[in-house]
């Protein structure tokens, strides 16, 4: 056995269940022996990709992601995948191999770009400890949260292994709430008329103790936008707060007295840059990373811990009360908590669809178990609020680092981690083209994968931004493309959607034998900007 044996099989035996990737050279023997150990390897046509679909893949499955990339030009090229994965705190371990020799084309300080992205750098420097930096790498990145590399000199990594792979696989670290922190927090919740309870990806495995305790304290759940989904079928669902809320979670969030964020960073997109926070509210934030408590909106109080424990730790010690739930509101948000219960004026003709008709129309034609994955700009908000999603594990949203082109890859690592949902993908065309490699990979994988692209021919965020100024607008437009034709050159089944009636072609699809994916090339009006997006330019 040599070392990129070692490490492979090293990893396999810690739990690791599918690792994405691009093949050459210098991880050919690790992703073989990967492979060997019970891994499934998926092959991606663009490092870029292939860590997109570990990071979605490791959010939405629970366990953690591997990407595997040649040394060099393999790593820079998953640089924005690994940097969106390393801003969300994916447990996330990066193989790549590691041309030391200076003069090698291939030679580049793969640390410095891993620690320089938020990233952990670390290196299997000898045989002896291939099998324990493996392991401490799998380690860091489940119970610290983080996204590790781990540089595979191509030497050591064909020099011969002598030791056992004998593994111990980590166990998850769950931190214990201090005693004091959880006493204050429920007088806290005793106190409250108006509680908002706001839930983030670090709650995602708490819905039932975050309910019950909700129930108790009387308060009102919403979510951040990766945690969508997290309280569906609740009668006291505002859905997700932030640039994407309703008018009536926006007002009900506005009024609370007392917001406790769950996992919740409480960023500028959560908080509609600080405007949901009103002036004197109290505000505490739940979280094992303690670092959180000063970031972005800083915590009147923060309690460091899992949000289960704490969670049940306040159950015990918060009579239960009225709070924020009173008939009026619960019949407010029976009527008005969903975007399409909000009124608008469709704006469909001349051969274009309203994005927000288009996205109500796919909701109503797609099946309810659904996993849902958007790509970032200014199309982003309508499938990210009225194409609904039965629960937590029906969104996934990379979004922390707002690079496009994310999107398609995102919806294979969602896809593969929920096999018993239909994936779908939301993007814009500047994202389809950009990730538009990958579309190989859908049909290869015979995902039944819905694939919709809102098509305004622009990089419409900017049109938006700059176009009210004045300013020439050459350089994000474009000539009309194709779409629905490199679709099926892929061997995509396709539809162009120009109005409502050409939804028609989606429902024949659903209601087919969904043997191949299907593109929705949707031609979506443009004649402004979305709603969140008009908000953040004002905000900034």
């Amino acid at each position: 056995m040599i070392v990129a044996e070692a490490v492979g099989r090293a990893l396999a035996a810690c739990g690791v269940g599918t690792a994405f990737g691009v093949v050459g050279s210098g991880n050919f023997h690790v992703t073989n022996a990967l492979v060997a150990g019970g891994v499934r390897f998926v092959a991606a046509r663009h490092e870029g990709g292939a860590a997109t679909m570990a990071d979605a893949y490791a959010r939405m499955s629970g366990r953690v992601g591997v990407v595997s990339v040649h040394q060099g030009p393999g790593l820079t090229n998953a640089l924005t995948g690994l940097t969106e994965a390393a801003k969300s705190r994916t447990p996330l371990v990066v193989l790549a191999g590691e041309a030391t020799e200076v003069q090698s084309n291939f030679h580049i300080d793969q640390a410095a770009l891993a620690t320089a992205v938020g990233a952990v750098a670390m290196r299997v420097a000898s045989p002896e400890e291939a099998v324990s930096r493996a392991v401490e790498a799998y380690r860091v990145a489940v119970q610290e949260r983080r996204t590790v590399l781990l540089n595979l000199p191509l030497d050591v990594q064909a020099a011969p292994f002598e030791g056992a792979v004998d593994v111990i696989p980590p166990a998850t670290a769950s931190a214990v709430p201090a005693v004091g922190e959880v006493a204050e927090l429920a007088r806290l919740l005793g106190a409250a008329e108006r509680p908002v309870f706001i839930a983030g990806r670090g709650a995602r495995h708490a819905r039932r103790e975050l309910e019950e305790l909700a129930a108790l304290a009387g308060a009102l759940l919403a979510t951040s936008a990766v945690a969508k989904g997290l309280f569906r079928g609740s009668p006291w669902d505002l859905d997700v707060s932030g640039g994407f809320a309703t008018p009536l979670a926006a007002e009900l969030i506005r009024g609370a007295d007392l917001i406790v964020a769950w996992g919740c960073a409480l960023n500028m997109w959560t908080t509609r840059h600080g405007t949901l926070v009103s002036p004197g509210v109290k505000v505490v934030k739940v979280d094992l990373d303690p670092a959180a408590f000063k970031t972005h909106v800083p915590a009147d109080l923060g309690v460091a811990g899992d949000v289960a424990r704490v969670a049940e730790a306040l159950a015990a010690q918060v009579a239960p009360r009225t709070g924020y739930r009173s008939p009026e509101i619960a019949a407010r948000v029976r009527a008005e908590g969903r975007w399409r219960d909000v009124p608008y004026e469709d704006e469909s003709g001349g051969g274009r669809i309203d994005p927000r008709t288009l996205s109500i129309g796919l909701d109503d034609l797609l099946p309810r178990e659904r996993i849902v994955a958007i790509d970032s700009g200014n199309f982003m908000g309508y499938p990210s609020m009225f194409v609904d999603v039965p629960d937590e594990g029906g969104f996934c949203f990379t979004q922390a680092f707002q690079s496009i082109g994310l999107g398609l890859a995102t919806a294979i690592g969602a896809a593969i981690a929920r096999p018993d949902r239909l994936p779908v993908a939301a993007l814009g065309d500047g994202g389809a083209l950009m990730g538009i490699a990958e579309l190989e990979t859908v049909v290869r994988l015979g995902l039944p994968m819905v694939i919709v692209v809102y098509d305004d021919e622009a990089y419409g965020a900017e049109v938006h931004h700059f176009g009210p100024h004045g300013h020439p607008l050459g350089t994000v437009t474009f000539p009309p493309a194709d779409l629905a034709a490199i679709a099926r050159g892929h061997g995509c089944a396709a539809v162009t959607v120009g109005g409502p009636g050409d939804l028609a072609g989606v429902a024949e699809w659903v209601d087919g034998p969904r043997d191949r994916p299907l593109l929705v090339h949707a031609k979506v009006t443009a004649e402004h900007g979305s709603w969140w997006l008009e908000e953040a330019f004002r905000g900034h």
